[in-house]
Protein backbone atom coordinates (compact mmCIF):
# COMPACT_ATOMS: atom_id res chain seq x y z
CA UNK A 1 0.00 0.00 0.00
CA UNK A 2 1.42 3.46 -0.41
CA UNK A 3 -0.14 7.20 -0.34
CA UNK A 4 -1.70 9.03 -2.93
CA UNK A 5 1.38 11.08 -4.42
CA UNK A 6 3.93 8.04 -4.69
CA UNK A 7 1.27 6.25 -6.36
CA UNK A 8 0.80 9.14 -8.90
CA UNK A 9 4.32 9.39 -9.21
CA UNK A 10 4.71 5.97 -10.31
CA UNK A 11 1.86 5.76 -12.72
CA UNK A 12 2.87 9.17 -14.68
CA UNK A 13 5.91 7.94 -15.15
CA UNK A 14 4.64 4.60 -16.10
CA UNK A 15 2.06 5.91 -18.30
CA UNK A 16 4.94 8.33 -20.59
CA UNK A 17 7.03 5.16 -20.74
CA UNK A 18 4.55 2.86 -22.40
CA UNK A 19 2.20 5.28 -23.68
CA UNK A 20 -0.66 3.65 -21.60
CA UNK A 21 -4.29 4.29 -21.50
CA UNK A 22 -5.18 6.81 -18.61
CA UNK A 23 -8.41 5.32 -18.01
CA UNK A 24 -7.21 1.59 -17.85
CA UNK A 25 -3.71 2.65 -16.21
CA UNK A 26 -5.82 4.66 -12.71
CA UNK A 27 -8.24 1.11 -12.42
CA UNK A 28 -4.72 -1.36 -12.51
CA UNK A 29 -3.00 0.89 -10.16
CA UNK A 30 -6.13 1.45 -7.75
CA UNK A 31 -6.82 -2.12 -7.97
CA UNK A 32 -2.84 -2.72 -6.95
CA UNK A 33 -3.09 -0.07 -3.85
CA UNK A 34 -6.56 -0.74 -2.33
CA UNK A 35 -6.22 2.54 -0.65
CA UNK A 36 -7.42 3.48 2.87
CA UNK A 37 -9.73 5.43 2.39
CA UNK A 38 -11.91 7.77 -0.27
CA UNK A 39 -10.18 10.61 -0.14
CA UNK A 40 -6.84 8.90 -1.05
CA UNK A 41 -7.99 7.17 -3.85
CA UNK A 42 -9.51 10.71 -5.10
CA UNK A 43 -6.36 12.48 -4.59
CA UNK A 44 -4.50 9.89 -6.40
CA UNK A 45 -7.31 10.42 -9.42
CA UNK A 46 -7.65 13.73 -9.27
CA UNK A 47 -3.20 14.12 -9.33
CA UNK A 48 -3.05 11.08 -12.17
CA UNK A 49 -5.60 13.27 -14.39
CA UNK A 50 -4.69 16.57 -13.86
CA UNK A 51 -0.71 16.27 -14.73
CA UNK A 52 -1.81 14.39 -17.39
CA UNK A 53 -4.04 17.32 -18.89
CA UNK A 54 -2.22 20.51 -17.10
CA UNK A 55 1.34 18.98 -18.46
CA UNK A 56 2.25 21.48 -20.71
CA UNK A 57 1.34 24.70 -18.16
CA UNK A 58 2.75 22.94 -15.76
CA UNK A 59 6.21 22.45 -17.71
CA UNK A 60 5.83 25.68 -18.73
CA UNK A 61 5.84 27.26 -15.05
CA UNK A 62 8.68 24.94 -13.45
CA UNK A 63 10.84 25.97 -16.42
CA UNK A 64 10.79 29.68 -15.43
CA UNK A 65 12.89 28.66 -12.52
CA UNK A 66 15.31 26.30 -13.97
CA UNK A 67 18.69 27.23 -15.00
CA UNK A 68 18.91 24.08 -17.40
CA UNK A 69 16.33 22.79 -19.85
CA UNK A 70 13.52 20.77 -18.42
CA UNK A 71 14.87 17.55 -20.17
CA UNK A 72 18.01 17.80 -18.41
CA UNK A 73 15.74 17.00 -15.09
CA UNK A 74 15.77 13.29 -13.72
CA UNK A 75 12.32 11.79 -14.74
CA UNK A 76 11.88 11.11 -11.64
CA UNK A 77 12.26 14.68 -10.48
CA UNK A 78 10.54 16.18 -12.97
CA UNK A 79 7.23 14.34 -12.15
CA UNK A 80 7.54 14.83 -8.97
CA UNK A 81 7.92 18.67 -9.53
CA UNK A 82 5.05 18.31 -11.59
CA UNK A 83 2.55 16.24 -8.72
CA UNK A 84 3.77 18.71 -6.66
CA UNK A 85 3.13 21.85 -8.90
CA UNK A 86 -0.48 20.61 -9.90
CA UNK A 87 -1.43 20.78 -6.09
CA UNK A 88 0.01 23.90 -5.45
CA UNK A 89 -1.75 25.80 -8.84
CA UNK A 90 -4.73 23.69 -9.07
CA UNK A 91 -6.14 21.88 -5.94
CA UNK A 92 -6.78 24.11 -3.48
CA UNK A 93 -7.64 22.26 0.02
CA UNK A 94 -3.85 20.83 -0.12
CA UNK A 95 -1.96 23.55 1.87
CA UNK A 96 1.32 24.77 0.09
CA UNK A 97 3.35 24.20 3.07
CA UNK A 98 2.47 19.73 2.63
CA UNK A 99 2.84 19.89 -1.22
CA UNK A 100 6.17 21.16 -0.66
CA UNK A 101 7.52 19.26 1.99
CA UNK A 102 5.65 15.91 0.12
CA UNK A 103 7.45 16.35 -2.65
CA UNK A 104 10.57 17.11 -1.28
CA UNK A 105 10.17 13.80 1.07
CA UNK A 106 9.61 12.03 -2.35
CA UNK A 107 12.74 12.78 -4.17
CA UNK A 108 14.27 10.81 -0.92
CA UNK A 109 12.11 7.75 -1.40
CA UNK A 110 12.66 7.29 -4.91
CA UNK A 111 16.32 7.32 -5.51
CA UNK A 112 17.07 11.13 -6.64
CA UNK A 113 17.61 12.40 -3.38
CA UNK A 114 20.62 14.73 -4.78
CA UNK A 115 17.64 16.93 -6.53
CA UNK A 116 15.67 18.17 -3.36
CA UNK A 117 16.80 21.20 -2.88
CA UNK A 118 16.22 22.24 -6.55
CA UNK A 119 12.31 20.60 -5.85
CA UNK A 120 11.74 22.40 -2.93
CA UNK A 121 13.22 26.05 -4.33
CA UNK A 122 11.42 25.48 -7.84
CA UNK A 123 8.09 24.57 -5.57
CA UNK A 124 8.25 27.32 -3.12
CA UNK A 125 8.56 29.68 -5.78
CA UNK A 126 5.47 28.33 -7.87
CA UNK A 127 3.53 28.70 -4.56
CA UNK A 128 4.51 32.16 -3.90
CA UNK A 129 3.98 33.59 -7.79
CA UNK A 130 0.81 31.16 -8.57
CA UNK A 131 0.11 30.48 -12.55
CA UNK A 132 2.01 32.26 -14.84
CA UNK A 133 1.64 32.71 -18.71
CA UNK A 134 3.30 33.71 -21.83
CA UNK A 135 2.10 37.28 -23.04
CA UNK A 136 -1.50 37.21 -24.89
CA UNK A 137 0.77 38.84 -27.28
CA UNK A 138 1.90 35.84 -28.61
CA UNK A 139 -1.22 33.69 -29.42
CA UNK A 140 -0.07 30.39 -30.30
CA UNK A 141 2.56 30.36 -27.04
CA UNK A 142 -0.50 31.63 -25.21
CA UNK A 143 -3.03 29.84 -26.57
CA UNK A 144 -0.57 26.47 -26.06
CA UNK A 145 0.06 27.07 -22.30
CA UNK A 146 -3.00 28.33 -21.43
CA UNK A 147 -5.02 25.34 -22.32
CA UNK A 148 -2.46 22.56 -22.20
CA UNK A 149 -2.53 22.11 -25.83
CA UNK A 150 0.63 20.87 -27.82
CA UNK A 151 1.20 22.75 -30.86
CA UNK A 152 0.40 21.10 -33.36
CA UNK A 153 -2.85 19.93 -32.43
CA UNK A 154 -3.39 23.78 -31.77
CA UNK A 155 -2.85 24.54 -34.78
CA UNK A 156 -5.16 21.80 -36.18
CA UNK A 157 -8.24 23.00 -34.27
CA UNK A 158 -7.07 26.83 -35.35
CA UNK A 159 -7.01 26.14 -38.66
CA UNK A 160 -10.48 24.35 -38.86
CA UNK A 161 -12.29 25.81 -36.34
CA UNK A 162 -11.08 29.80 -35.56
CA UNK A 163 -9.67 31.26 -32.29
CA UNK A 164 -13.20 31.22 -30.82
CA UNK A 165 -14.61 27.79 -30.91
CA UNK A 166 -11.24 26.26 -30.27
CA UNK A 167 -10.64 28.54 -27.46
CA UNK A 168 -14.39 26.97 -26.27
CA UNK A 169 -13.21 23.23 -26.98
CA UNK A 170 -9.84 23.33 -25.27
CA UNK A 171 -11.41 24.78 -22.34
CA UNK A 172 -14.26 22.22 -21.85
CA UNK A 173 -11.46 19.72 -21.96
CA UNK A 174 -10.15 20.72 -18.80
CA UNK A 175 -11.06 20.10 -15.70
CA UNK A 176 -13.59 17.61 -14.39
CA UNK A 177 -15.90 16.18 -17.10
CA UNK A 178 -19.43 15.93 -16.28
CA UNK A 179 -20.94 12.45 -15.71
CA UNK A 180 -23.61 11.10 -18.19
CA UNK A 181 -26.17 8.04 -17.26
CA UNK A 182 -28.60 6.10 -19.33
CA UNK A 183 -31.37 5.23 -17.45
CA UNK A 184 -33.06 1.69 -18.73
CA UNK A 185 -36.60 1.99 -19.22
CA UNK A 186 -37.34 -1.19 -19.11
CA UNK A 187 -36.70 -1.65 -15.06
CA UNK A 188 -39.09 1.29 -14.31
CA UNK A 189 -39.43 4.53 -14.26
CA UNK A 190 -38.00 4.78 -9.99
CA UNK A 191 -34.08 5.07 -11.34
CA UNK A 192 -33.66 8.61 -10.95
CA UNK A 193 -35.21 8.45 -7.46
CA UNK A 194 -33.02 5.03 -6.42
CA UNK A 195 -30.00 6.83 -7.46
CA UNK A 196 -31.08 9.72 -5.13
CA UNK A 197 -31.77 7.62 -2.09
CA UNK A 198 -27.97 6.03 -2.61
CA UNK A 199 -26.70 9.97 -1.99
CA UNK A 200 -26.12 10.41 -5.80
CA UNK A 201 -26.49 13.86 -7.04
CA UNK A 202 -29.18 13.62 -10.05
CA UNK A 203 -29.95 15.95 -12.83
CA UNK A 204 -32.18 15.78 -15.49
CA UNK A 205 -31.39 16.23 -19.23
CA UNK A 206 -33.04 17.78 -22.19
CA UNK A 207 -33.32 13.74 -23.52
CA UNK A 208 -35.23 11.13 -22.82
CA UNK A 209 -33.72 8.81 -19.62
CA UNK A 210 -30.24 10.79 -19.55
CA UNK A 211 -29.41 12.51 -16.76
CA UNK A 212 -25.85 13.86 -15.48
CA UNK A 213 -24.61 12.83 -12.05
CA UNK A 214 -22.32 13.43 -9.35
CA UNK A 215 -21.05 12.48 -5.59
CA UNK A 216 -21.40 8.82 -7.19
CA UNK A 217 -18.49 7.50 -5.30
CA UNK A 218 -17.85 3.61 -6.83
CA UNK A 219 -20.43 3.87 -9.30
CA UNK A 220 -20.33 -0.01 -10.01
CA UNK A 221 -20.93 -0.53 -6.28
CA UNK A 222 -24.33 1.05 -6.26
CA UNK A 223 -27.37 -1.86 -5.70
CA UNK A 224 -28.69 0.31 -8.37
CA UNK A 225 -25.83 -0.30 -11.08
CA UNK A 226 -26.01 -4.02 -10.18
CA UNK A 227 -29.81 -4.66 -10.33
CA UNK A 228 -29.31 -2.48 -14.23
CA UNK A 229 -31.15 0.50 -13.68
CA UNK A 230 -28.69 2.56 -16.04
CA UNK A 231 -25.62 2.60 -17.90
CA UNK A 232 -22.87 5.25 -18.16
CA UNK A 233 -23.20 6.80 -21.19
CA UNK A 234 -22.13 10.17 -22.28
CA UNK A 235 -24.98 12.53 -23.45
CA UNK A 236 -23.57 13.09 -27.44
CA UNK A 237 -23.32 9.18 -27.22
CA UNK A 238 -26.78 8.79 -26.18
CA UNK A 239 -27.90 11.42 -28.62
CA UNK A 240 -26.47 9.45 -31.43
CA UNK A 241 -28.53 6.20 -30.97
CA UNK A 242 -31.73 8.10 -30.78
CA UNK A 243 -30.81 9.69 -34.16
CA UNK A 244 -30.25 6.03 -35.31
CA UNK A 245 -34.34 5.86 -35.22
CA UNK A 246 -34.69 2.04 -34.40
CA UNK A 247 -37.94 0.75 -33.41
CA UNK A 248 -39.11 -2.47 -31.46
CA UNK A 249 -39.23 -5.55 -33.84
CA UNK A 250 -36.06 -4.42 -36.32
CA UNK A 251 -32.81 -5.97 -37.38
CA UNK A 252 -30.38 -3.85 -36.06
CA UNK A 253 -26.47 -3.99 -36.32
CA UNK A 254 -23.91 -2.12 -34.09
CA UNK A 255 -20.88 -2.57 -36.36
CA UNK A 256 -17.81 -1.70 -33.86
CA UNK A 257 -20.24 -2.20 -30.57
CA UNK A 258 -17.83 -2.04 -27.51
CA UNK A 259 -17.80 -1.57 -25.09
CA UNK A 260 -21.45 -1.52 -25.18
CA UNK A 261 -23.23 1.89 -24.61
CA UNK A 262 -24.75 2.43 -27.43
CA UNK A 263 -25.94 -1.19 -28.75
CA UNK A 264 -28.02 -0.91 -24.76
CA UNK A 265 -29.62 1.87 -25.10
CA UNK A 266 -30.39 1.31 -28.64
CA UNK A 267 -32.11 -2.09 -27.58
CA UNK A 268 -34.05 0.11 -25.18
CA UNK A 269 -35.14 2.14 -27.52
CA UNK A 270 -36.46 -0.83 -29.33
CA UNK A 271 -37.99 -2.13 -26.36
CA UNK A 272 -35.86 -5.28 -26.35
CA UNK A 273 -37.69 -6.68 -29.31
CA UNK A 274 -36.33 -7.61 -32.48
CA UNK A 275 -32.12 -8.62 -32.36
CA UNK A 276 -29.55 -6.03 -32.18
CA UNK A 277 -26.49 -7.80 -33.37
CA UNK A 278 -23.41 -6.51 -31.65
CA UNK A 279 -19.72 -6.94 -32.93
CA UNK A 280 -16.47 -6.53 -31.55
CA UNK A 281 -12.62 -7.11 -33.06
CA UNK A 282 -11.56 -8.24 -29.73
CA UNK A 283 -13.12 -11.10 -27.40
CA UNK A 284 -12.79 -9.71 -24.19
CA UNK A 285 -14.65 -6.98 -25.24
CA UNK A 286 -17.81 -9.25 -26.49
CA UNK A 287 -17.80 -10.62 -23.42
CA UNK A 288 -18.29 -6.86 -21.53
CA UNK A 289 -21.31 -6.25 -24.18
CA UNK A 290 -22.43 -9.47 -22.68
CA UNK A 291 -22.00 -9.03 -19.14
CA UNK A 292 -23.59 -5.29 -19.86
CA UNK A 293 -26.67 -7.12 -21.56
CA UNK A 294 -27.32 -9.38 -19.10
CA UNK A 295 -26.79 -6.88 -16.26
CA UNK A 296 -29.34 -4.64 -18.15
CA UNK A 297 -32.08 -7.37 -18.25
CA UNK A 298 -31.60 -7.07 -22.48
CA UNK A 299 -32.20 -10.07 -24.54
CA UNK A 300 -32.43 -8.67 -27.94
CA UNK A 301 -28.31 -8.28 -28.02
CA UNK A 302 -26.68 -11.21 -30.26
CA UNK A 303 -23.34 -10.59 -29.91
CA UNK A 304 -20.20 -11.18 -32.41
CA UNK A 305 -16.66 -11.28 -32.53
CA UNK A 306 -14.59 -10.14 -35.64
CA UNK A 307 -13.57 -7.74 -38.35
CA UNK A 308 -16.62 -5.23 -38.85
CA UNK A 309 -15.64 -5.15 -42.89
CA UNK A 310 -16.47 -9.05 -42.47
CA UNK A 311 -19.71 -8.43 -41.47
CA UNK A 312 -21.82 -8.48 -44.80
CA UNK A 313 -20.83 -11.74 -45.17
CA UNK A 314 -21.64 -13.08 -41.83
CA UNK A 315 -25.66 -11.54 -40.86
CA UNK A 316 -28.57 -10.87 -43.37
CA UNK A 317 -29.50 -6.96 -44.46
CA UNK A 318 -30.65 -4.50 -41.79
CA UNK A 319 -32.83 -2.27 -40.89
CA UNK A 320 -30.86 0.25 -39.17
CA UNK A 321 -27.05 -0.28 -38.94
CA UNK A 322 -24.65 1.79 -36.72
CA UNK A 323 -21.29 2.09 -37.76
CA UNK A 324 -19.37 3.66 -35.09
CA UNK A 325 -15.77 3.86 -36.68
CA UNK A 326 -12.31 3.84 -34.80
CA UNK A 327 -11.14 7.42 -34.91
CA UNK A 328 -8.23 9.89 -33.76
CA UNK A 329 -10.46 10.57 -30.33
CA UNK A 330 -9.68 14.41 -30.23
CA UNK A 331 -13.12 15.01 -29.25
CA UNK A 332 -13.02 12.83 -25.77
CA UNK A 333 -9.35 14.45 -24.89
CA UNK A 334 -11.54 15.51 -21.61
CA UNK A 335 -12.06 12.28 -20.58
CA UNK A 336 -8.55 10.98 -21.77
CA UNK A 337 -6.15 13.80 -21.46
CA UNK A 338 -3.27 11.65 -22.93
CA UNK A 339 -4.98 11.97 -26.35
CA UNK A 340 -3.59 15.39 -26.81
CA UNK A 341 0.14 14.76 -26.92
CA UNK A 342 -0.27 12.45 -30.08
CA UNK A 343 0.81 14.16 -33.28
CA UNK A 344 -2.22 14.94 -35.81
CA UNK A 345 0.36 12.95 -38.75
CA UNK A 346 -0.71 9.95 -36.82
CA UNK A 347 -4.06 10.07 -37.70
CA UNK A 348 -3.23 10.35 -41.24
CA UNK A 349 -4.38 6.78 -42.58
CA UNK A 350 -7.58 6.79 -40.71
CA UNK A 351 -10.17 8.32 -43.13
CA UNK A 352 -9.18 6.09 -45.59
CA UNK A 353 -9.47 3.07 -42.83
CA UNK A 354 -12.90 4.60 -42.22
CA UNK A 355 -14.08 5.12 -45.47
CA UNK A 356 -13.80 1.05 -46.27
CA UNK A 357 -15.53 0.23 -43.22
CA UNK A 358 -18.11 2.39 -43.92
CA UNK A 359 -18.72 1.01 -47.24
CA UNK A 360 -18.57 -1.98 -46.16
CA UNK A 361 -20.82 -1.96 -43.42
CA UNK A 362 -23.52 -0.13 -45.95
CA UNK A 363 -23.70 -3.44 -47.87
CA UNK A 364 -25.69 -4.45 -44.80
CA UNK A 365 -28.77 -2.07 -44.98
CA UNK A 366 -31.41 -3.03 -46.24
CA UNK A 367 -33.41 -0.65 -49.05
CA UNK A 368 -35.29 1.87 -47.79
CA UNK A 369 -32.90 1.61 -44.29
CA UNK A 370 -30.86 3.78 -42.56
CA UNK A 371 -27.04 3.47 -42.32
CA UNK A 372 -25.50 6.28 -39.08
CA UNK A 373 -21.95 6.73 -39.32
CA UNK A 374 -20.39 8.18 -35.94
CA UNK A 375 -16.86 9.55 -34.39
CA UNK A 376 -15.52 10.35 -31.21
CA UNK A 377 -13.24 13.08 -32.93
CA UNK A 378 -13.00 16.34 -33.80
CA UNK A 379 -11.39 16.24 -37.39
CA UNK A 380 -13.02 17.29 -40.84
CA UNK A 381 -10.58 14.36 -42.25
CA UNK A 382 -12.40 11.94 -40.54
CA UNK A 383 -15.69 13.36 -40.77
CA UNK A 384 -17.15 15.61 -43.33
CA UNK A 385 -14.53 14.66 -45.48
CA UNK A 386 -15.53 10.61 -45.30
CA UNK A 387 -18.81 11.44 -45.95
CA UNK A 388 -18.72 13.28 -48.89
CA UNK A 389 -16.49 11.01 -50.07
CA UNK A 390 -18.94 8.14 -49.26
CA UNK A 391 -21.77 9.65 -51.05
CA UNK A 392 -19.90 10.53 -54.13
CA UNK A 393 -19.02 7.15 -54.34
CA UNK A 394 -22.05 5.35 -53.42
CA UNK A 395 -25.20 6.47 -55.06
CA UNK A 396 -26.98 4.37 -54.22
CA UNK A 397 -27.31 6.18 -50.48
CA UNK A 398 -28.29 10.08 -49.86
CA UNK A 399 -28.49 11.80 -47.01
CA UNK A 400 -31.53 10.91 -44.69
CA UNK A 401 -34.46 13.20 -44.65
CA UNK A 402 -35.35 12.34 -41.02
CA UNK A 403 -36.82 15.31 -39.36
CA UNK A 404 -34.87 14.92 -35.93
CA UNK A 405 -31.66 14.60 -38.17
CA UNK A 406 -32.79 18.20 -39.47
CA UNK A 407 -33.37 19.57 -36.37
CA UNK A 408 -29.99 18.64 -35.50
CA UNK A 409 -27.93 19.81 -37.78
CA UNK A 410 -29.72 22.94 -39.45
CA UNK A 411 -28.37 24.30 -42.69
CA UNK A 412 -25.16 21.87 -42.54
CA UNK A 413 -25.30 18.08 -43.87
CA UNK A 414 -23.69 16.60 -41.02
CA UNK A 415 -23.91 17.28 -37.21
CA UNK A 416 -20.50 18.31 -35.30
CA UNK A 417 -21.24 18.15 -30.97
CA UNK A 418 -18.68 20.61 -29.93
CA UNK A 419 -17.91 19.61 -26.10
CA UNK A 420 -18.99 22.01 -23.28
CA UNK A 421 -17.95 22.62 -19.84
CA UNK A 422 -21.45 21.14 -18.32
CA UNK A 423 -22.46 19.19 -21.81
CA UNK A 424 -21.23 16.39 -23.42
CA UNK A 425 -18.19 15.18 -25.36
CA UNK A 426 -17.18 16.18 -29.00
CA UNK A 427 -19.29 13.80 -31.42
CA UNK A 428 -19.80 13.69 -35.03
CA UNK A 429 -22.85 12.07 -36.88
CA UNK A 430 -23.96 11.67 -40.48
CA UNK A 431 -27.34 10.18 -41.29
CA UNK A 432 -27.86 8.04 -44.35
CA UNK A 433 -30.32 6.33 -45.88
CA UNK A 434 -30.45 3.62 -48.61
CA UNK A 435 -32.73 4.31 -52.01
CA UNK A 436 -35.46 1.91 -52.34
Amino acid sequence: MSNARDAAVRLLLKIEKDDAYSTLSVAEESEKNRFPDGREQALFTALVYGVLERRITLDYNIALYLSAPLKKLHPKALCILRVGAYQLLYLEKIPARAAVSEAVAQTRQMGVGFTSSLVNAVLRKIAAAGELLPDPSDEKAYLSVRYACPPPLLEHFLSHYGRQRTEAVLSAFLGRRALFLRLNPLKGANAAERLAAEGVTVTATDLDNCVCVSRTGDIAALPSFREGLFHVQDRSSQLCCKLLGAKPGETVVDCCAAPGGKSFTVAEYMHDQGVLYANDLYEHKQKLIEEGAARLGLTCIRTLCGDAADLPEKLPSADRVLCDAPCSGLGVIGRKPEIRYKSPASFAALPDLQFHLLRRCSALVKPGGTLLYSTCTLNPAENEDVCDRFLAELPEFTLSDDPYYASLRGEARYKTFFPEPEGGDGFFVALFRRKP
